[in-house]
């Protein structure tokens, strides 16, 4: 009898964990600042108080200058500052550095080397290179250049105390190499090349399906390595419905998830940014990371 009592009572708290997980409220959410890129460009101050009024807690950036050192025109603790001054983390940063198959990777690697040092200089935790150049597309041999570099640009960044990670679109699943005789997707070969602990996954689940890949079937192949999601759809997130994110939140913590992270393309026929934004904001904080 008391096995039994015991064994009701492990359930009991199990239901009650599972329960207060998914009351807690999900209004951690950062918007890449591509989003409104225009309104940073004009005021970056006003861009990021509007970022904040809408709900956000957390920023992308996606206008790091390296030769001048530079976020938004800004120096890294400056720009740093004025985020926090909003009550906004700058949690991440899309960048990109020399094509390593047209640059040498001595080249390369200096390049990453001052830009790794400005971004610990803003306090980033993460930095995302968020696409690639042709060459990686064209072969295995191109593609295989860019997980070297990633490996070491990787190696760099934990040592700073940063995480590196890589931004799809849709050609990573459109693009086939043969592997060993078996034709595989561009996303598969980066995931085999590049080491887990040195390189993570920001999952854009726009773009994925755009391609025809399916997150889910990802997260369960590869468990632990989407650490960032890119949040989006075709204009506000949520609305096209063509996108099932209740779905694709049951499978965050499969997938590593810590932070959701807006992205915007374009905003909705006679719908101002702010509002744009926060109908995505809005959107997303009804959702349940499980």
């Amino acid at each position: 009898m008391k096995k039994l009592y015991l064994i009701l009572a492990v359930a009991a708290v199990s239901l009650l964990a599972v329960a207060c997980k998914k009351d807690k409220p999900n209004d951690n959410i950062g918007l890449q600042l591509y989003s409104i890129r225009a309104e940073c460009s004009k005021d970056i101050v006003t861009a990021l108080q509007g970022t904040a009024d809408a709900g956000y807690k957390i920023v992308e950036a996606a206008s790091y200058n390296q030769g001048e050192g530079t976020f938004y025109g800004l120096a890294p603790k400056a720009f740093a500052d004025l985020c926090a001054s909003k009550g906004l983390n700058f949690l991440s940063s899309h960048t990109g550095g020399p094509d390593p198959n047209t640059t040498s990777m001595e080249e390369c690697l200096a390049w990453w080397t001052k830009a790794i040092a400005d971004h610990k200089a803003a306090g980033c935790k993460f930095i995302v290179q968020p696409s690639m150049p042709r060459t990686a597309y064209e072969s295995l041999e191109g593609l295989l250049k860019y997980c070297e570099l990633f490996n070491q640009v990787g190696a760099m960044c934990k040592q700073q105390g940063i995480l590196f990670g890589y931004h799809n679109h849709n050609r990573e699943f459109e693009t086939m190499f043969d592997v060993n005789g078996t034709q595989t997707r561009l996303y598969d070969v980066m995931l085999a090349n590049c080491k887990p602990e040195n390189v993570f996954f920001q999952i854009d689940l726009f773009w994925i399906y755009r391609g025809g890949g399916d997150p889910i079937e990802y997260f369960k192949a590869n468990p632990g390595r989407f650490l960032l999601w890119h949040v989006k759809d075709d204009l506000e997130v949520g609305y096209s419905g063509k996108i099932d994110f209740p779905e694709i939140y049951k499978h965050a913590t499969l997938a590593g998830m810590q932070y959701q992270i807006i992205e915007q393309e374009a905003f909705g026929e006679g719908i101002d940014p702010y509002t744009s934004i926060k109908m995505s904001c809005d959107y997303v904080k009804t959702l349940r990371p499980e």
